[in-house]
């Protein structure tokens, strides 16, 4: 069995607010595999980084020996979740988030151990919570000054952004999933702590022992300012391909890659500030497109990454194109777009104005190849690489 205080100390890391490490302490020492309860709403399809912040926690619970209990919020996704938002959510229909669920299970399962994960849908109890006379019990509990001292409430009203009052009860339903599952610890973002206080209110009225809440940090996205999420376009999506995922983990600035290393992995602080910048950072993208994709395919990215970046080479497997006679009258960004090199014209145009297209090392510009080819002694083939991951070996006919 693993020593309570070590556990205490390991669970402990990169956390917000622990409510409270004395109890958490007493609950590890009973010697009892713990019901570590994670509840998420499938909103969406996609999972990110960011999403897997909470989920490497609870995982951290799993290798303790605790049981994961994952609820899948098939009710409450009909609701809508107000914590950390400045405006009302759109409701889902039960075919959507249906939908978004079945994704959803499938990515967190490539942080979780399946074997140690109660799966859970909410409706299950919910629905009969909702229609029976258990939410008008639980809403004598629950004072209208405690929803409205919530900060993402407040600013709301000051801003006169309406507040629905199905949101306001939306954290009843979840701390009623806290009874319903007989939560010992309840994990959420920081932004969750309401939420997850009201659950061991209600667990305390339910005659249960109260779960510890434990929150953890949002994960700043690739732009270092804002948390990560897809509608801000700095995200690293966990069901992208290995090669987007490793060179997306390699944009990220020194200074936010610690914080990804302390949010996203079990690695030793010290030990990863000893590293040179550039070897800490392949490593991280190594180990983030392994647990994705796969060891074999987080190798192959390192690799495929230090020939083409540090060393320079052209991949073995760059494809093949041919540059005919009749295409050597024409402009490059004619030509990029005709081999695939770029989706369209236009944005050949753009890529070439930012000096992403190259020929053997030298950055070209949109001028006619033969032009270039003159400069460059009428060479018969030549290496063509367009942004950071397309390459090509053309051969002139």
């Amino acid at each position: 069995m693993t020593d309570p205080k070590k556990a205490l100390e390991t669970l402990k890391r990169a956390v917000v607010e622990l409510v409270s490490p004395e109890e958490l302490l007493k609950k590890l020492s009973s010697g009892k595999a713990l019901r570590v309860k994670l509840g998420v709403d499938p909103t969406s399809p996609d999972l990110h980084l960011g999403h897997t912040v909470v989920l490497q926690k609870l995982r951290a619970f799993q290798d303790l020996g605790h049981t994961a209990v994952l609820i899948l919020g098939d009710f409450t996704a009909r609701v809508g979740d107000p914590s950390g938002r400045d405006a009302t959510r759109p409701t889902l229909t039960a075919e959507a988030v249906k939908a978004n669920a079945q994704t959803y299970k499938d990515q967190a399962f490539k942080v979780l151990d399946p074997a140690r994960t109660e799966l859970r849908w909410n409706s299950e109890w919910l629905e009969p919570f909702v229609q029976g006379d258990g939410l008008l019990r639980a809403m004598q509990k629950a004072t209208v000054q405690q929803l409205l001292a919530r900060e993402d409430f407040k600013k709301r009203m000051v801003e006169g952004s309406p507040i629905s009052l199905l949101e306001m009860l939306y954290p009843l339903l979840q701390g009623y999933d806290s009874v319903a599952v007989k939560a010992d610890v309840e994990l959420g973002g920081n932004d969750q702590i309401f939420n997850l206080l009201m659950g061991r209110e209600l667990q305390k009225d339910a005659g249960q022992e109260p779960q510890v809440a434990l929150t953890v940090p949002l994960l700043v996205g690739l732009d270092g300012q804002k948390k990560m999420s897809k509608s801000y376009g700095n995200a690293v999506g966990v069901n992208e391909p290995a090669r987007e995922i490793f060179g997306k983990v390699m944009r990220v600035s020194d200074e936010l890659m610690l914080s990804y290393y302390e949010l996203l992995t079990s690695r030793d602080m010290a030990a990863v500030k000893a590293l040179h910048p550039m070897e800490a950072k392949k490593s991280l993208a190594e180990e983030l497109t392994a647990r994705f994709c796969g060891a074999e395919a987080g190798k192959a990215e390192r690799e495929f990454f230090e020939k083409t970046f540090s060393r320079r080479e052209t991949p073995v497997d760059a494809a093949e194109v041919l540059l005919g006679k009749d295409a050597r009258a024409t402009f490059w960004s004619a030509y990029l777009a005709s081999v695939g090199a770029a989706p369209s014209r236009k944005e050949a145009q753009r890529l070439l104005a930012q000096g992403a297209v190259s020929v053997n090392g030298e950055k070209v510009v949109d001028e006619i190849i033969e032009k270039f080819l003159a400069r460059a002694g009428g060479a018969a083939a030549f290496d063509l690489k367009v942004g950071k991951h397309k390459f090509f070996r053309v051969k002139a006919g």
